[in-house]
């Protein structure tokens, strides 16, 4: 029988509060605490699961002291806040009826009941609390050991149940997966067309969990072999997964951490409007969108120095742009821009009508003091003469 190891989230007090609160043997640690642990990963996120329903677990929290929420209660999921990190307390469920994008579930007793609706052998491991004894019912811990992600039961059903299955799995196999899974990998590519019915925020947050991985470059290439990709990104080529290839190897020559942003708008052409559909498509945030706008424009001014690339377009868009065109961003590093030294005032005072020449003039010495590398003030007022004299 295999065992949780030791590890320090296991020793918690305020864990073993809630688990003496709910019972020891209603009580099961499931999923990616169990999956990590056995991997040697730090966890970040607890949940468990019990046959006690809802409303009993709530108020057994309550007798011992410890408040929840009921987070997702239609679900059977109730929250325990603990001094340690928040657990989520889920009761055993299986499926009534599904149709790809939301499920009608009831609530179970039986542990491998739960576990059968799971989507890979991976996630569907349960640990007792005290034992450590984990229960596997269909091969999870061999398949984590031979880095293998698998389907529980049939691929095409567990896709048919839940669509966005389809992109979990390919970020799992790049998170977990060392070879592919014949059947997993034919079952997506013929279900390819089902992630049309999906919103676009689960899409959208799919693959940026996927981008965000050390090198999900593979697997991009993957889901392009399989028409995967042209279902959820139809604006990206070939030309823009190997683009997303380059600035990986990048990333990693010049020491970047990963950036979903940054590397989304590598797989898309340099063409601002792209960016903008893809955005408003993938319900991205006010930045987000600003960002990929940005980058989109990485045609326009990368012939500037970084610094004034950074100072026109902000120090996140110019390290992204440095980064897609191999050139070395770490200039940027604790880099701010510096004010511009002169107001439209101080050239009316010299004489220049108010209007828009005050502003073309304003316009053509800041950007001979960004070409200079930001000069102080008394070279400031010579461009300024200068500038005036050619008037």
């Amino acid at each position: 029988m295999t065992q949780l190891p030791q590890a320090d989230w296991t020793r918690r007090e305020d864990l073993a509060q809630l688990i003496a609160a709910l019972g020891a043997d209603n009580t099961r640690y499931v999923g990616g605490a169990v999956r990590d642990s056995l991997l040697g990963k730090d966890i970040h996120d607890i949940d468990c699961a019990t046959p006690l329903l809802p409303a009993e677990v709530i108020d057994r929290c309550k007798e011992a002291g410890i408040r929840t929420v009921p987070t997702g209660i239609d679900h059977g999921t109730v929250t325990a806040i603990l001094p340690g990190g928040n657990v989520e307390i889920t009761t055993l469920r299986r499926d009534v009826s599904t149709d790809g994008r939301r499920a009608t579930v009831a609530f179970a007793q039986e542990w491998k009941e739960d576990a059968s609706r799971r989507d890979f052998t991976i996630n569907a491991l349960y640990a007792h609390p005290e034992t450590l004894e984990i229960s596997d019912y269909f091969g999870g811990v061999e398949d984590l050991e031979a880095g293998r992600v698998r389907f529980i039961g049939d691929a095409r059903e567990r896709i048919r149940e839940d669509h966005l299955r389809i992109l979990r799995y390919f970020r799992f196999q790049t998170r977990f997966g060392d070879d592919w899974d014949d059947e997993a990998t034919s079952a997506c590519g013929e279900l390819a067309s089902t992630l049309k019915g999906l919103s676009r925020e689960r899409v959208g947050w799919e693959l940026q969990n996927l981008l965000n991985l050390p090198d999900p470059s593979p697997t991009i290439f993957m889901m392009r072999e399989l028409g995967v990709l042209q279902e959820v990104l139809p604006e990206s080529g070939k030309r823009e997964a190997e683009k997303l290839a380059e600035l990986i190897r990048s990333e990693r020559e010049f020491g970047v951490e990963p950036d979903a942003m940054r590397r989304l708008a590598a797989l898309l052409p340099p063409v601002p409007a792209v960016a903008e559909a893809v955005s408003a498509r993938l319900r991205l945030s006010r930045s987000q969108r600003e960002r990929l706008a940005c980058v989109a424009a990485r045609d326009m001014r990368d012939g500037d120095a970084p610094l004034a690339l950074a100072y026109y377009e902000g120090v996140d868009c110019a390290r992204d742009r440095l980064l897609l065109t191999r050139a070395d961003p770490s200039v940027l590093e604790g880099w701010e821009a510096p004010q511009f030294p002169l107001k439209g005032g101080e050239i009316v005072e010299r004489g220049v009508a108010k209007g828009p020449q005050v502003a073309r003039t304003l316009q053509a010495v800041e950007r001979k003091w960004v070409e200079e590398g930001f000069p102080d003030r008394t070279r400031v007022l010579a461009l300024l003469e200068s500038e005036l004299a050619a008037l």
